[in-house]
């Protein structure tokens, strides 16, 4: 494969890993940002974010002089093969996709690109944006691919370099071709589609993981009605190898930084053709009732009102393994709770203590949580918090009950300790054996 000259303009989540992965690949990479001080860390190897393998990869494309960051985006741009936008599309007023960032840098950029340049969309847009982009531009030398990113956080540099598709979206074949040869060293199918269907395939995918979430928050309300374990309901059903044992874990709604922003893309674009869509709809709404059902049922296991009690938060990122807060259910939660005249503390492995996260005061030490506080609710899945003591978190905490939205902890362990844990759809029945019957 032979080397390209590749230039990624915005050096966020999908940008830094999509550059220092491409670099590894053996391109040549530029990494543009307007911020300064940000370049200047990076430059540093200093990584904003917590990415296992991120930082290791950043640091090889610099020694190996393969990636490069800096502000002078007209220079860098001047040099492109391939220009990939990696920018925000952040929610807008409309529900729909904010893409001023990438208008913006799209018109800033129009007459420096090189002839013969592919300028690749990388970030998550609405259906019809790479026919917009290529207006903008008005460079029937340039072409336009849409190229979207399948990144989980936690897991994104193994999601870069050992994916299970690539998606290719290109209305001129020869500009998808040669987008798809950037990847030629990678074992995945690449699928080369016209560059609508390559942008719907986003907002699909996690539109679909929204709606199998919700749904597994309402089928673990319905074991809580019947005294049900959705913890083996769903062990059970994730054995089927259409349904598959992925996203089948209740918790206290979902969040993060796409699914919210590209479920109400999603709608929108629907709005746009006059197509109601009620399915998302309804998993739109029925995640905002998680929230509401979790501070309900944390008010029924303390007694009823939550004015002045002391609650203790174990968790604040949007899931375990990041240091990302944005669109954290975890924090929905602990609005609401807030709401209702809860006063609260919290702990993160990732929020430096002695700081303040929309308003709740956080500390280092999870046993000075307990300390402080009456009730503890946990809402991110840290490993942390399972390996506890729990026999001292119990003589710590002003209280009894444990809310566990995650089911991380094992209620029989906090029983023993003198603690009653309340899960999400879970009894406090031994769990059923699996394998031969027992004998009679």
């Amino acid at each position: 494969m032979a080397e390209r000259r590749i230039v990624v303009i915005g050096t966020g989540y999908v940008g830094l890993t999509t550059g220092a992965c491409l670099a590894s690949l053996g391109h040549q990479v530029m990494c543009v940002d307007i911020d300064v001080e940000k370049i200047d860390r990076l430059r540093a190897g200093r990584i904003p974010m917590l990415e296992p393998g991120l930082a290791d990869l950043v640091r090889d494309g610099q020694v190996s002089g393969r990636l490069e960051f800096t502000v002078d985006g007209d220079a860098a741009v001047a040099g492109a093969e391939f220009l990939f936008l990696c920018l925000p599309t952040p929610k807008g007023a409309d529900g729909g996709a904010d893409l001023r960032a990438t208008e913006s840098t799209v018109a800033r950029i129009r007459d420096t690109l090189p002839v013969g340049c592919v300028v690749v969309n990388k970030s998550t847009v609405p259906v019809g944006t790479s026919v917009r982009i290529a207006g903008l531009l008005d460079r029937p030398d340039v072409a336009v691919v849409s190229n979207p990113e399948f990144l989980r956080e936690g897991s994104a540099v193994t999601d870069f370099l050992k994916p299970d598709r690539i998606v290719v979206g290109a209305d001129v074949p020869e500009a998808g071709a040669r987008v798809a040869g950037l990847y030629s060293r990678l074992r995945a199918p690449v699928l080369v589609t016209d560059a609508a269907s390559a942008e719907l395939v986003k907002y699909v995918a996690n539109c679909f993981l929204a709606m199998k979430l919700s749904f597994v928050n309402a089928v673990a309300e319905m074991c809580e009605h019947f005294a049900a374990d959705v913890d083996e309901v769903l062990d059970a059903v994730g054995r089927d190898p259409r349904i598959g044992r992925s996203y089948l874990r209740p918790g206290p709604g979902w969040g993060g930084s796409c699914l919210p922003k590209d479920s109400d893309a999603m709608l929108r674009m629907a709005d746009t053709v006059g197509f109601s869509f009620p399915l998302l709809r309804a998993t739109i709404e029925s995640n905002a009732q998680q929230l509401e059902q979790v501070v309900t049922k944390l008010a029924t296991a303390f007694g009823g009102s939550l004015d002045g009690a002391r609650v203790g938060l174990l968790g604040l990122t949007f899931k375990a393994g990041t240091n990302d807060l944005r669109g954290s259910p975890a924090l929905a939660v602990a609005k609401l709770l807030a709401a209702r005249g809860a006063e609260l503390l919290a702990c993160d492995p990732t929020v430096a203590g002695g700081t303040e996260v929309d308003g709740i005061t956080v500390l280092d030490d999870p046993y000075q949580v307990a300390e402080n506080t009456e009730v503890l609710v946990l809402l991110t899945d840290w490993p942390q918090f399972r390996a506890l003591d729990w026999v001292r978190m119990a003589k710590f905490l002003d209280g009894t009950v444990v809310l566990d939205t995650r089911n991380h902890l094992d209620p029989e362990k906090l029983g023993s300790a003198g603690l009653v844990c309340h899960g999400i759809g879970r009894s406090l029945k031994p769990r059923s054996w699996t394998g031969a019957p027992p004998a009679v």
